[in-house]
């Protein structure tokens, strides 16, 4: 079998395949034969579905902001770090989960170049809603994982709180929240338009998720506190407030009484 020839019908679909399939990057001959394996195989046809679903919904989200190019000092960076030619192409063809969290960074970059105040501050209520849009993306792009929810899970429960603690820079402890008839899955480190991102994630007996997003905000000479806000401009519902300089956005797919009574017993243990 040449490189030229596809897999035959039988052979298991890669993780890579569909990621090329959902980047139009499979010549017409390959993604023809590829439609006819994943007749075969409803697994991999399953998760090329949700790839697809979830790249949609992260792109409907910031419509009028996906178009615009790259902070410059960013794009450096990266540059930079992965050598010229293979990181511009892998910043243009990462799929699946990387390329939402990255998606979601560079949203809430791109929102700072667009919300700068008279004085060249940040206006807090622009920070605020960047941070709970990436709050939003976070959530719907790790609450429907099965396998990898979560980058380090309950079972090492010190480790993660000491983890994230250091590189947020802030004392961490997952709230409990079982008497509210939620157990903590884990969490993970996530990357944040003024740093680093903790995200915590619960689910109940039913097998609903939440996730505790956590971050330092700099609001400049407006910072302090903010009351308990409730919002719908994402994927799911959340409450999310502000305090000490630290965001905090609770996400679930939950009535807006129930997100509250679980974003206060939050509040309480924070």
């Amino acid at each position: 079998m040449n490189a030229h020839t596809p897999p035959p019908p039988s052979a298991r679909i890669s993780d890579e395949e569909l990621h090329a399939f959902i980047d139009v990057q499979l010549p017409l001959h390959a993604r023809d034969a590829l439609v006819l394996r994943l007749q075969q195989q409803p697994d991999a046809a399953a998760r090329l579905e949700h790839w697809q679903t979830q790249r949609r919904l992260l792109r409907g989200l910031h419509v009028d902001v996906l178009d615009e190019p790259v902070p410059p000092t960013m794009h450096d960076t990266l540059l930079r770090a992965r050598g010229q030619g293979a990181a511009r192409d892998r910043w243009w063809r990462w799929g699946g989960m990387a390329a939402s969290v990255l998606l979601a960074f560079t949203l809430g970059w791109g929102l700072r170049g667009r919300v700068l105040a008279a004085d060249g501050s940040l206006q807090r209520e622009q920070i605020e809603a960047a941070f709970v849009r990436q709050a939003g993306v976070a959530h719907a792009v790790f609450a429907p994982e099965q396998r990898h929810p979560v980058e380090v899970g309950a079972g090492e429960q010190a480790h993660l709180a000491q983890w994230l603690s250091k590189r947020l820079g802030k004392p961490l402890k997952p709230p409990v929240l079982s008497a509210q008839g939620y157990e903590l899955l884990g969490g993970r480190l996530l990357p944040g338009a003024d740093g680093a991102r903790a995200q915590f994630m619960y689910q109940d007996a039913d097998g609903h998720r939440l996730t505790l997003y956590v971050g330092a905000l700099d609001t400049g000479k407006n910072s302090g506190e903010t009351a308990f806000r409730f919002t719908e401009e994402g994927p799911v519902p959340g409450f999310y407030w502000v305090d000490r300089g630290f965001g905090y956005a609770l996400s679930g797919a939950l009535p807006r009484d129930a997100l509250a009574a679980l974003a206060t017993a939050v509040y309480r243990q924070l």
